[in-house]
């Protein structure tokens, strides 16, 4: 066995690997950058090194400052989670350069599966069937418009380099092709620095269906069954479960040869995952699904194959790289219960889940009956612009899938956060969702049901207790029966009645509401809504203000300085602003210009993901503030618009 490891990684995969090094007994080394200064990771390990400014391109992602950092504290191995360097070819043969063994596959796999136009003709060679389309090098729009006629519509856009729903666009028609060509292309670029796609047929009804593998490197390769990673938004998974609700035994064994023989084709080494999506218009079928891509890594979502297999997939990895055969027989490896994996991101469902930055002033995510929390944060961190916003992973277990997914759900009631904005309440409503309880729903259901999965508010008496709380004295507010308040000095008289009108925001939507002072007692009067409490509530003291939450939401409510307010409307009144912190890669319009609601102004991309800035109404545009290239900052003026006479 390896005695020490450095995790070229950050977050809850950098926090999960430790925890298995160190049963393992092997020494661990983080690395972080300035952003990451004082993150759990790099409290967790047994060293820590410095390597780089926060943004990951002058950090996490300079394999010479990786490599510096383990020669540096004679670290025997590297293992690089997911994301980052997991799957880059140069750094694993640097890696080995140095005498450092990579916890991963050999650069040769890595290569061959990387790039999903030559895995895919690999796939063919192998006898893995693969989705209809043309995967060459010919890159010219035109003659990729016209290969998609060929296919037929609808159509998938896929960057050849590409992951993580990154670099990928579906089309319905031909007149959509251009402007989705240019944009997957763009995001592909700046995401992977490659800007080449393929296009495939779009699979009606699919469900994403994966099959975990393990290589040795030396021929032999196992598979530890199947993942449905179905439930997408933006084609990345939301919710994963193992195993596969529907799924025959007859299809599950033609899906794990077909991955064995995928595994088998490169010589592969360690943990990887074979992707396929399979036609999910009725019973899944031995001859109804294709290949999509391998990835080359351990998953985000490998905690559900260890939960229902009893294995640690991760000491798998270790075990390998040092040089160890294959820890079970496929004959050894079965299945027991179910599992549900869903991912916590610091996201706003009510904009488009844009990603929300921010100190997380309340993270609690007790743990409860057969449910496991996979976190790199905790109260106090701060979510970052810089990387991905996740907060945790919840994998719940059970015997059966519906106690695995009610345990889920009573997780959901159980947790808390306030601070940036967050998925909670959208998993709990997709966790309850009719189509998800039934297993019987496709990568579409969280497109075609947004509106639904995205509906509820704070109700109006959590608001209201969370104002008692910001403006009255603590024993008032404590009445209001809410944990947590705070004290703040009332200035009003003990004798008679007083009223006074106290303007607050909420979320940054003013409102005025009434506080009623007499004889020591006081309370709070606003809007009167007849919204029942559901779910976990609690008031949540910050310097920012006070939270007010519940049912999985939080809002924040502030006091208002009213010139000040006054000052800032009137020079706002006409300003477009950016929804989230990022760089700005296209402005779309001129002052003078004018331009129809919904109309496309500018676009923002934030974590290689890019978000489009629309016009809120007709108008002509006065001026612009931003240049392409720039960085904004969340509630930046982008565009000023006046209203047409």
């Amino acid at each position: 066995m390896l005695d020490s490891v450095l995790i070229a990684n950050r977050g809850e995969i950098a926090c999960r690997i430790i925890k298995t090094a160190r049963r393992l007994g092997l020494r661990t080394i983080a690395v972080y950058s300035e952003a990451d200064r004082d993150a759990l990771h790099v409290r967790m390990a047994d060293e820590a090194v410095a390597i780089g400014p926060s943004p990951s391109s002058e950090s996490y992602l300079v394999g010479a400052r990786i490599l510096e950092a383990a020669k540096a504290t004679g670290a025997a191995s590297i293992h690089p989670g997911y994301g980052f360097l997991s799957e880059n070819a140069a750094f694993a043969e640097a890696c080995k350069a140095a005498g450092i063994v990579f916890v991963g596959p050999s650069a040769a796999a890595i290569r061959s599966m990387g790039l999903k136009d030559g895995a895919k003709a690999l796939m063919e060679k192998a006898g893995v069937p693969v989705v209809p389309g043309y995967h060459g090098e010919r890159q010219e729009a035109e003659f990729l418009k016209q290969k998609a006629y060929e296919i037929g519509y609808p159509v998938l856009i896929k960057a050849v380099a590409g992951g993580g729903g990154k670099g990928m666009r579906r089309v319905d028609k031909a007149i959509e092709f251009e402007a989705a060509l240019a944009s997957a292309q763009r995001e592909a670029r700046s995401a992977f620095g490659d800007a080449r796609v393929l296009i495939e047929k779009f699979v009606l009804n699919p469900r994403h269906i994966e099959i975990q593998v393990f290589g040795d490197g030396k021929g032999n390769a196992v598979h530890l069954f199947e993942r449905d990673c179905s439930a997408q938004r933006r084609h990345q998974k939301v919710l994963e479960e193992a195993p596969a609700p529907g799924m025959t035994q007859e299809t599950r064994a033609a899906m794990g040869a077909a991955a064995v023989a995928a595994a088998k084709a490169v010589n592969y080494a360690g943990a990887g995952t074979i992707e396929f999506i399979a036609d999910g218009s009725g019973t899944l079928r031995p001859d109804g699904f294709w290949f999509m891509e391998m990835n080359t890594r351990l998953q985000v979502e490998h905690p559900v194959t260890e939960m229902i297999t009893g294995q640690d997939l991760v000491e798998w990895q270790f075990r390998i790289a040092s040089g160890e055969g294959l820890p079970l027989s496929q004959e050894e490896i079965a299945i027991s219960g179910h599992a549900v994996e869903v991912r916590l991101y610091a996201e706003d469902p009510d904009t488009g889940f844009l990603p929300s930055t921010g100190r997380l002033d309340l993270l609690e995510l007790p743990e409860t009956e057969g449910v496991r929390i996979d976190t790199g944060v905790e109260t106090g961190a701060e979510i970052s612009a810089f990387y991905d916003p996740m907060i945790a992973k919840l994998i719940a277990y059970g015997p059966d899938r519906q106690t695995a997914l009610d345990r889920l759900a009573a997780q959901f009631d159980r947790s808390l956060i306030a601070g940036p904005k967050n998925n909670l309440a959208f998993l709990a409503a997709l966790v309850a969702h009719e189509e998800v309880r039934r297993g019987g729903f496709d990568t579409g259901l969280i497109d075609r049901d947004l509106a639904r999965l995205t509906t509820g508010r704070v109700g109006e008496a959590a608001i209201e207790a969370a104002v008692a709380a910001l403006v009255l004295p603590e024993a008032a507010a404590a009445r209001a029966g809410w944990q947590d308040p705070f004290a703040a000095t009332s200035g009003f008289e003990l004798a008679g009645i007083r009223r006074i009108g106290v303007g607050v925001e909420v979320d940054g939507e003013p409102r005025e509401v009434t506080i009623s002072w007499w004889g020591g007692e006081a309370s709070v009067s606003g809007p009167s809504h007849d919204t029942p409490r559901t779910g976990a509530g609690r008031v949540v003291r910050s310097d920012r203000g006070v939270y007010a939450v519940e049912g999985g939401r939080a809002v924040l409510v502030t006091l208002v300085d009213h010139l000040a307010r006054v000052a800032e409307d009137a020079e706002a009144a006409s300003a477009v602003k950016a929804p989230m912190h990022g760089k700005v890669i296209a402005v779309d319009v001129a002052p003078g210009d004018r331009v129809e609601k919904g109309d496309r102004l500018a676009v923002v991309e934030a974590m290689k993901m890019e978000h489009a800035i629309t016009a809120p109404r007709d108008g002509t545009v006065e001026a612009v503030f931003v240049t392409e290239g720039a960085q904004v900052d969340q509630g930046a003026p982008v565009v000023a618009l006046a209203d047409e006479d």
